[in-house]
C-alpha cells in the first residue's frame, strides 16, 4: 500500500501532467476535447468496477442526450451522445464476460420473450444482409443489439434487485424534468396556447412534440402507481406525486394526439386487467371490430372526410382534429408513409428493402395524391411513422410479423406474472409496466421511436422487468406446490 506521502505527490503528479496535457490541445490544437478526460476515465472505471452503476448512469442521460449531427455538422453517420457510444461499450463487455463465463442464465436465454427476440434478430439481420442498403442496416441492427444487450438481457440482472427498478424510473424522470422545464421556458416565449410552437421547443432532447410526448405517457403509468399505492412512505408518494403532476402537465402541453390517445386505451387495458375479462370474449369483440371496420370502410371513410377540424391550441378542437383525414397536414402525412410503406413491401414482400432503409427509400413512392406541404424526398424527416409498417417495409413479412409475434408474447408474459404474482408491491409495477408498454405500443400504430435511445432504453427496460417477475413468480409458484408423498 502507498503511504500517505506518497499518495499526495501521486496526486499532484497527475494533476500537472493533465494540465499542461490540456494546455497543450488548448494552445497547439484550439480544441477542448482533452477537458473530457477525467470523466471518460471514471466512465470506464464504473465500467469495470461496477457495470449496474453505469447502466444507471446511462438512464439518466438518456432524456438529456444529444444528436451527434448537432454537434458536429456534415458527417455521414449520426448517434445519441453520450449514451450509444456508452452503449456499445458496454455490449463490447458483455460480450467478454460471456465469453469469459462461456454461459449465461438458462432462464433468461430460454425465457419466450428471449426467443422471441432470437426470431426477431436473426430475420433482420437476414434482411440486412440483403439490405439495398447493407451499411445502414448492419449499423441499425447493430444499435438494436446494443439496446437489447444492455437493457434487456443485463437489465433483467439489473432489475432482480427491486431497487435497481425504482432508481431506473427516477434516474429517467428525473433527467426528464430537464427537459420538461426547458421545453416550458421555450414555449413560454412562444405563449402556451402556440400549438405550432409545442412541436419543437424540446428539440434538441427530443425530435419532436410526438417522441416527447410518448415519453410522457409511457411514465406516467408507474407514477401513478407510485403516487397511490400505500406501500411506500409518505416521502416517497409525494414526491412520486409531483413527477406526475409534472408529467400530466407536460403531456398536455405537448399537443401530442397520439399521447393522449394511447393513455386513453392504456386505462382501458387496465381495467380490463382489474376486472380480470377473460381472453375469449376480448378476442371475439376485437375480431367483431374488425369486421365492422371492413364492411362499413366506405361509411366510415366518407364520416371522417367530413371532419376539417385542423390541429388547433383549443385541445377540444385538437383532439377532434385526430381524425381529419381530409386537411389536417399531420394525418394526411402519415397516412402517405404508411402508403408509401404498403407499396415498397408490395415491390419486395420476402426480404423487404433492408432494416433502416425506409427513410432513404419511400421517396419514389409517394404518390402525387398522397403528397402534402411536409412530405419530402430528402430523407431527413423521419420514417414509416408506425413500428408494424416500418419492419413489414424494411424486413418483409416475417418482418413484420416476427415484431407482432415478440408483442404478444410481451403482453402475455406480463399479464400471467401479474395474476401468478402474490405481493402488492410487484402487482403494482408489473401492472404499471404492462400500462406503460401499451401507450407505446399503442402509440406505435401512429409513430416509431424504438431507434431512438429515448423509447428503446425505457421500452427495453420494462420488459426486462417484466422478465424479471414473470421468473420469481414462477419460483415461487413452484416453491408453494404440495410436494407429493412416495407411495410404498
Amino acid at each position: 500500500m502507498l503511504s500517505k506521502h506518497y499518495k499526495i505527490i501521486l496526486f499532484y503528479v497527475v494533476s500537472a501532467l493533465f494540465l499542461a496535457f490540456n494546455i497543450y490541445f488548448v494552445v497547439q490544437q484550439e480544441t477542448l476535447l482533452a477537458s473530457i478526460l477525467p470523466l471518460v476515465l471514471a466512465i470506464v472505471f464504473i465500467a469495470i468496477v461496477r457495470l449496474d452503476s453505469l447502466l444507471l448512469l446511462v438512464t439518466f442521460f438518456t432524456p438529456i442526450s444529444l444528436p451527434l449531427h448537432d454537434l458536429v455538422e456534415g458527417l455521414p453517420f449520426d448517434m445519441f451522445l453520450p449514451t450509444e457510444p456508452l452503449l456499445f461499450g458496454i455490449l463490447i463487455l458483455f460480450l467478454f464476460k460471456l465469453a469469459e463465463r462461456q454461459s449465461f442464465e438458462k432462464d433468461i436465454l430460454t425465457h419466450p420473450i428471449s426467443l422471441a427476440l432470437y426470431f426477431y434478430l436473426g430475420w433482420m439481420l437476414i434482411t440486412a444482409v440483403t439490405s439495398t442498403m447493407p451499411i445502414v442496416s448492419l449499423k441499425f441492427w447493430l444499435s438494436k443489439l446494443w439496446f437489447l444487450g444492455a437493457f434487456y438481457f443485463m437489465g433483467i440482472l439489473l432489475f432482480r434487485n427491486t431497487k435497481n427498478i425504482y432508481r431506473f424510473v427516477g434516474l429517467y424522470c428525473g433527467a426528464f424534468v430537464i427537459v420538461i422545464f426547458y421545453a416550458w421556458a421555450r414555449h413560454f416565449a412562444f405563449g402556451f396556447h402556440n400549438d405550432q410552437a409545442a412541436h419543437f421547443v424540446m428539440n434538441p432532447f427530443y425530435k419532436d412534440h410526438t417522441s416527447y410526448g410518448a415519453m410522457l405517457a409511457f411514465f406516467i403509468p408507474i407514477l401513478i402507481g407510485l403516487t397511490f399505492s400505500k406501500s411506500y412512505r409518505n416521502g416517497y408518494r409525494l414526491l412520486s406525486g409531483c413527477g406526475l403532476l409534472l408529467f400530466t402537465i407536460a403531456l398536455i402541453l405537448s399537443y401530442t394526439r397520439a399521447a393522449w390517445l394511447s393513455l386513453v386505451l392504456g386505462g382501458v387495458v387496465w381495467l380490463v386487467i382489474k376486472l380480470k375479462l377473460r381472453f375469449r370474449p376480448l378476442f371475439i369483440t376485437g375480431l367483431s371490430v374488425v369486421a365492422i371496420v371492413l364492411v362499413f370502410q366506405t361509411q366510415i371513410l366518407m364520416f371522417l372526410e367530413r371532419n376539417n377540424q385542423e390541429s388547433s391550441a383549443d385541445l377540444a378542437t385538437h383532439l377532434s382534429s385526430m381524425t381529419n383525414v381530409t386537411t389536417d397536414a399531420s394525418n394526411l402525412e402519415r397516412i402517405n408513409r404508411w402508403s408509401s410503406a404498403l407499396q415498397m413491401f408490395e415491390e419486395k414482400p420476402v426480404f423487404g428493402w433492408g432494416p433502416g432503409t425506409y427513410m432513404f427509400q419511400y421517396a419514389p413512392f409517394q404518390l402525387t395524391k398522397n403528397r402534402t406541404i411536409i412530405s419530402t424526398n430528402s430523407a431527413d424527416r423521419g420514417n414509416a411513422h408506425s413500428e408494424y409498417l416500418g419492419p413489414l417495409a424494411e424486413s418483409g413479412f416475417l418482418g413484420a410479423v416476427s415484431f407482432i409475434l415478440l408483442v404478444v408474447v410481451i403482453l402475455y408474459v406480463g399479464v400471467h406474472a401479474y395474476t401468478r404474482s402474490s405481493k402488492k408491491e410487484h402487482r403494482m409495477i408489473i401492472l404499471s409496466a404492462i400500462i406503460g408498454l401499451v401507450t407505446y405500443l399503442v402509440h406505435g400504430f401512429l409513430n416509431n421511436f424504438l431507434d431512438t435511445d429515448k423509447a428503446s432504453i425505457p421500452f427495453w427496460g420494462f420488459v426486462a422487468i417484466l422478465v424479471v417477475f414473470d421468473l420469481q413468480s414462477k419460483l415461487e409458484q413452484k416453491r408453494n406446490l404440495p410436494k407429493k408423498k412416495l407411495q410404498v
